[in-house]
């Protein structure tokens, strides 16, 4: 805020102030944002996370890595404090972490211990989370905000978030795949980028105002894209789809089991994948997706994730460049049972919203609904193609569980397995999917029919 208002003070400056920025610098604008500082008038987030709870540290209340990760590799080597004994700037040769060299001892002293905050801290409704949420109701600033379909696990979701929820009148939505980096800084993102700033910041006629308010890349197998305009998002034609769990032949078909059935897997194994017959013509899903399954557990709580998966006529995995990992699946959901709680006001069919404001036990063998978010995604599916639902308890590993442990097997840095936060006596008890006509466990897809004209 302040430092939007002292640009505008400046007499180099017209006195409209614009945001831009990837990751890290994304995220801080929709706080900004919430602050309405006076003279910001456009920005442009590319993917950027909104929530911190439920976008990084806790998926579907599940504690993730990835803020010890980042905060370990990324922050701590670059304290300011380091001075010689950090890293030198290629760009001016001074000391990245200022000039001043202080002890370890010291450094420790001054810094925070972030992965121990969000460890410990594990319901949204902390004031150490609330504080961190933006107000969508106060980010009325013209925006355009700009996900990345392979970026499960961080950034996309409050990308989507902010283009639904968020007041603005004037709001642009963009979706592109590849990693993290790279298309923030192509010669195509950076002149669109300067057509939506030259439009807010200098009043040019750029012929902004002709974009859509929704441009896709729509993936395709292979990290294939078509480049198509929309008018909004989740798109007007979805024709929401059920796909049901059947306990015989792990299939997922378009109606419930005709008996009662249920299977069973290990609650921190491997878990089962239910597929699809192969489609008969070319399917595009896009869009945000959930699962309404129906459990019981051994012990007193559940971890499930959920990988939507695709795989070709052989049953080779078609996996996909994510923003973090070249093998990310088509999509992830995930949701500990004891969160199971859901916010009424905010809740969709096609995005469950949990309130993630108490835990509610499981009792030993009683069955639970548990309704399931998985982050929207993009495919167009060839003919022959299956799709695949996997219920685990643990992360995905691409090409199975033998691969050696790192960033290049389906999540990248964004892992649950710290086992302060998954105790076994708790979370690794036997699992139970029950399924059939008193208990239709099923999957909720994006299913888009060809645009008219």
């Amino acid at each position: 805020h302040d430092c939007v208002e002292w640009a505008a003070r400046q007499p180099w400056s017209n006195g409209r102030v614009g945001l831009n920025g990837i990751s890290y610098y994304a995220m801080n604008q929709w706080q900004v944002a919430s602050l309405q500082p006076p003279h910001l008038a456009a920005m442009c987030s590319w993917e950027g996370a909104a929530d911190y709870y439920r976008d990084m540290a806790h998926h579907g209340g599940i504690h993730c890595r990835f803020c010890e990760f980042w905060y370990t590799r990324r922050v701590v080597p670059r304290q300011h404090g380091k001075g010689a004994r950090g890293y030198r700037s290629r760009m001016n040769g001074e000391w990245v972490s200022g000039p001043e060299t202080h002890s370890e001892e010291e450094l420790g002293a001054r810094r925070a211990d972030f992965p121990r905050e969000v460890l410990a801290r594990d319901l949204a409704t902390d004031p150490y989370w609330t504080s961190r949420m933006p107000d969508w109701s106060k980010v009325e600033v013209p925006f355009l905000s700009s996900a990345n379909w392979g970026g499960v696990g961080l950034h996309p979701r409050g990308n989507f978030e902010a283009f639904v929820r968020a007041a603005s009148r004037e709001k642009w939505l963009e979706v592109h795949g590849f990693e993290h980096w790279t298309d923030f800084y192509t010669d195509k993102s950076i002149a669109y980028q300067k057509k939506f700033f030259a439009r807010f910041l200098k009043g040019e006629r750029t012929g902004w105002d002709g974009e859509p308010e929704v441009r896709l890349l729509v993936r395709h197998p292979g990290d294939r894209f078509t480049e198509r305009a929309e008018s909004e998002w989740p798109l007007a034609r979805t024709r929401w789809t059920k796909f049901f769990l059947q306990p015989k032949g792990l299939a997922l078909a378009p109606g419930p089991a005709a008996a009662s059935g249920q299977l069973s897997y290990a609650g921190m194994g491997e878990g089962l994948t239910f597929l699809t017959h192969p489609f008969e013509r070319e399917t595009e899903l896009t869009g945000p997706a959930a699962a309404k399954l129906f459990i019981s557990s051994e012990t007193g709580d559940a971890d499930l994730f959920l990988v939507l998966r695709l795989f070709a006529p052989d049953m080779r995995e078609a996996v996909f460049q994510g923003a973090l990992d070249p093998h990310t699946p088509l999509a992830l959901g995930w949701l500990r049972a004891s969160h199971r709680k859901l916010d009424p006001a905010l809740s969709l069919p096609y995005r469950p919203y949990h309130a993630h404001d108490e835990k509610q036990p499981l009792a030993p063998g009683q069955v639970y609904e548990l309704d399931i978010e998985i982050w929207p995604t993009s495919i167009v599916i060839p003919p022959g193609f299956r799709l695949g639902l996997s219920v685990r308890g643990r992360d995905y590993v691409w090409q199975g569980s033998e691969r050696p442990s790192g960033e290049a097997t389906g999540c990248g840095p964004f892992l649950h397995d710290d086992p302060r936060a998954r105790p076994a006596d708790i979370f690794g008890g036997k699992v139970t999917v029950h399924m059939g006509p008193g208990q239709p466990s099923h999957l909720l897809l994006p299913v888009i029919p060809p645009k008219k004209g």
